[in-house]
């Protein structure tokens, strides 16, 4: 009898933990209209964001080169794992950016004193087309309106640029799923936006009355604004109640906020490139690609278009797209994306068109002794501003913040109702193993202890360095702008420099129609200035993949 109890009584409390309405720990309803733990019980996967293709996660040898002419070793050979990740499955095309540029400038009127160096920080740089020696007006007057050029990547782009369009396309994919679920007043997007009114997914998370400007006709309470008031019925000498609905708003966990738009980091886009999945067997690579594609050669050995390149870039010194009649690669400058065949992941232009930014910053080595795992150079950690009534403090019109970077342009870095960020500090750094400080972009390298010249000894140790012993001994021109907006530029002369490596230069990977075919490799890396831009290096964007490695049961194939 005692045997029969307990096997009854384990059934049940298994019963009870598995019941849909009720929580394994506690046993209490979830999901309750009344309040307490909500959480999205039906969530299956994430849902592709627009533009992307799923990369699934592996590990690879990163910066392994079948040649290095240059003896550059800065791609030595290592062994690194990332997760899987969404990423574009073309290039940003003008058409995309231009999009970007119309939002800005109906929602920032460049008119208007307050916002003019919005706009002008956002649009490109057109003149990148000019050539001391070459005619080349027609790209630097066509190349980015033109819908002759639509679909073709954008240039003229610089790193800084790229992530603000990745922020912008972040805050319109999830302001278009939230319209669509409900959640905020069809059409606001276009009708009610302004300066003072606008979407932040962050702001929507941590304040959601205060975005749109708090505007309670556009961002809705409940699906389509149908959430009700709660009532309770009454007992014995206790009247019944009604409160406000609780957990109106979607959250992170409502499984709908999209993760963000960014750069891919270095590890990804070697990753994704290489796609080292089309050389597998089992779990094993059979051999390490030389380019995206399969074999030893730019040309296609395909019967149907044999012969024909596999990428756009330089063939030789003045061939450019080959013999009239009989084009090489059917570009001479770039090309429209998808012109050539996809590598093993789906993705388009991996190789030539144009040349890609990623979001780390440059460093000669990999340093795979302190991370194998999602390696990333260029982490500045920050939290939400809390403002004196401790809540999230928002950016207004009269507080956005504006870099002037080294050629003098201005640049807008965050936007009105967006929350202001400030580096996270002790409270967040004190005791950890992880990270110590806010600005983590040179550690173990180019970082004051990385010197041979710092002393452990030493009481001092917060002072700086003098100069000519640093690890990076980069230029320092000094751009200022005064009160009256005229700009003063101060060029750094001094003939002692090492080095035009420093913290604000970042990796740009893959060849480009200006390229000859030793860049095609997807290990071969090289780096500049994030603050400026050139007519052969565009970006795409990628987006990290939360839950599972894939979505596909894993089987044997050769």
């Amino acid at each position: 009898m005692l045997s029969l109890a307990l096997v009854f009584g384990f059934s049940s409390c298994s019963k009870s933990s598995n019941s849909k309405s009720g929580s394994a720990a506690t046993g209490w309803k979830v999901n309750d209209k009344k309040g307490g733990f909500q959480v999205n019980n039906k969530y299956k996967k994430q849902a592709p964001a627009p533009g992307l293709v799923l990369v699934e996660g592996g590990t690879f040898t990163m910066g392994k080169v079948q040649d290095d002419v240059m003896h550059d070793w800065n791609n030595s050979p290592n062994q690194q794992h990332v997760q899987s990740f969404y990423m574009d499955e073309t290039e940003v095309t003008n058409m995309m950016y231009a999009e970007y540029l119309s939002w800005i400038k109906s929602v920032f009127p460049p008119t208007e004193e307050n916002y003019k160096n919005i706009y002008d920080g956002a649009a490109l740089d057109t003149l990148v087309w000019r050539n001391r020696l070459g005619y080349n007006e027609t790209m630097t007057n066509n190349y980015l309106r033109h819908p002759a050029y639509a679909n073709y990547p954008v240039v003229g782009v610089n790193w800084i640029q790229a992530t603000e369009f990745a922020k912008w396309r972040t805050e319109r994919v999830n302001e278009a799923i939230l319209e669509r679920e409900g959640y905020l007043k069809k059409d606001a997007k276009i009708t009610d936006v302004s300066a003072e009114a606008n979407f932040s997914t962050e702001t929507y998370l941590n304040a959601p009355t205060k975005t749109f400007g708090g505007n309670e006709d556009v961002v809705l309470k409940g699906k389509k604004g149908k959430a009700k008031p709660i009532k309770t019925k009454g007992s014995k000498g206790q009247p019944g109640q009604t409160k406000e609905a609780t957990n109106i708003y979607a959250q992170r966990s409502s499984g709908l906020i999209s993760p963000e738009y960014r750069l891919p980091t270095e590890a990804e886009w070697e990753y994704a490139a290489a796609s080292d999945v089309g050389n597998r067997e089992y779990n094993n690579y059979k051999g390490q690609k030389k380019y995206p594609w399969k074999g030893a050669y730019t040309r296609s050995g395909k019967r149907q278009v044999k012969g024909d390149q596999l990428a756009n870039f330089k063939q030789g010194k003045g061939d450019y797209g080959g013999i009239a009649g009989w084009s090489d690669d059917g570009a001479d400058i770039t090309n429209a994306v998808k012109s050539y065949p996809p590598n093993d992941f789906g993705l388009y232009d991996m190789a030539g068109n144009v040349a890609e930014w990623v979001a780390d910053v440059y460093r000669p080595i990999v340093d795979d002794e302190a991370n194998d795992f999602n390696y990333y150079r260029g982490n500045v950690y920050t939290k939400n501003k809390i403002g004196d009534d401790g809540k999230v403090e928002l950016v207004t019109t009269e507080t956005i913040k504006f870099d002037t970077v080294s050629n003098g342009k201005i640049m807008a870095r965050n936007f009105p109702g967006q929350i202001a960020q400030v580096p996270v500090d002790e409270q967040e750094t004190y005791l950890r193993q992880n990270f110590d400080k806010s600005d983590e972009r040179n550690y173990r390298d180019g970082d004051k202890q990385s010197t041979r010249y710092f002393n452990f000894g030493n009481s001092e140790e917060d002072e700086k360095l003098k100069e000519g012993k640093k690890m990076y001994d980069s230029p320092q021109h000094n751009v200022s702008v005064d009160s009256l907006g005229e700009l003063t530029r101060k060029f750094d002369k001094s003939n002692k420099r090492t080095t035009l490596v420093n913290d604000d230069v970042r990796v740009y990977k893959g060849g480009s129609w200006r390229d000859r075919a030793y860049w095609l490799d997807p290990a071969q890396r090289r780096y500049f200035p994030q603050d400026m831009a050139t007519d052969f290096i565009g970006f795409r964007c990628a987006m990290s993949r939360v839950g599972p490695k894939s979505d596909k049961r894993k089987k044997a194939r050769n």
